[in-house]
């Protein structure tokens, strides 16, 4: 399917911290004309909508309206928020069983009204619910496709230029595998203003070994979870995140990120969903990349793979 991004018109199905924040992103960046705030407390999603519109005009022009499912026809992206949050202490897997139930619903609806559009899954745990989303609604490959690891490179490159003491601009890193404690920052390609990290450390006198690897690595993964743990919800970061992604679809602003779609045998992985640098544009991913990670990088993003084959096979038939 080639789909040409028309209308810039998005569905965001779940108006909570996440899918309201999604929306008032859009709008700040007038990256959509319409946007559809869906929710199963239909008063809930009037009221957002309401407090986007009524910012400053010159901030955004974008439509924000409360809607449902048939709404989602001639959609050009449908942002898929709907879900529980995480508690504090729990890990996105353990969601699994609730929100595995509430994307069954959620694609059931979508199907009744569905045209056209790329959906872009953005709740947890987004790798096993973007192979469900994506097996349910039987689109081409990439059409479907998760936030991913985005929010976790995201944070790596802010990790990485906090240490080195420079600009975010300047930081090339990735996270990819499984969004979640199965993560892998892929370090042999690392780089400052495309130089090597460990050629640009030695050059300026900063230490980059193990210890170093370890502390970011771990600060990346359970950032998150500290977030929850101080306010609640995470909400901002991923915000922005989608900001970026649904501007290369509705805009075709092509744009490389780390973003999870079902592998068909890409680093020897098929048949789950995981993160890979991947280019995004009018039709979701449009092509996921394969790059030259070193032994240990690949050896332990095909056991990211195995541990979440092994959870979508704990959920049997939904």
């Amino acid at each position: 399917m080639n789909i040409l991004a028309g209308n810039r018109k998005v569905a965001i199905i779940g108006a909570g911290f996440v899918g309201a924040s999604i929306a008032y992103a859009l709008t700040l960046r007038n990256i959509a004309r319409d946007i559809v705030l869906i929710d199963i407390d239909a008063k809930k999603a009037a009221g957002e909508a309401l407090d986007i519109q009524h910012g400053i005009p010159y901030m955004g022009k974008s439509a924000v309206r409360a809607g449902d499912y048939s709404d989602c026809k001639d959609c050009d992206l449908i942002v898929i928020t709907a879900g529980r949050g995480r508690r504090p202490g729990e890990s996105r897997l353990q969601l699994m069983q609730d929100n595995s139930r509430i994307m069954r619903n959620v694609v059931d609806n979508i199907q009744k009204h569905y045209t056209r559009s790329v959906i872009l899954v953005v709740s947890n745990p987004a790798d096993i619910l973007t192979y469900l989303c994506d097996k349910w609604m039987g689109l081409e490959n990439g059409m479907v496709f998760g936030t991913g690891c985005v929010l976790d490179s995201s944070r790596l490159v802010r990790c990485v230029a906090d240490y080195v003491k420079l600009s975010t601009e300047v930081v090339k890193g990735t996270i990819v595998g499984e969004h979640g404690d199965s993560q892998i920052p892929i370090w042999s390609r690392l780089a400052i203003a495309g130089v090597p990290m460990e050629e640009y450390c030695e050059n300026v006198g900063l230490a980059w070994g193990h210890a170093e690897k370890d502390t970011i690595a771990d600060r990346v993964k359970t950032m998150g979870a500290e977030i929850i743990a101080a306010k609640g919800k995470t909400h901002y970061g991923i915000a922005t995140c989608v900001g970026s992604l649904a501007d290369a679809v509705l805009n075709q602003r092509l744009t490389i990120a780390s973003v999870s779609t079902t592998l068909q045998g890409e680093y020897g992985v098929c048949d789950v969903a995981l993160s890979i640098p991947s280019i995004i544009g009018v039709n979701g991913v449009e092509r996921r990349l394969e790059e030259n990670w070193d032994t240990d990088e690949l050896s332990a993003f095909r056991q990211s793979a195995i541990t979440l084959k092994n959870k979508i096979d704990e959920l049997g038939n939904i």
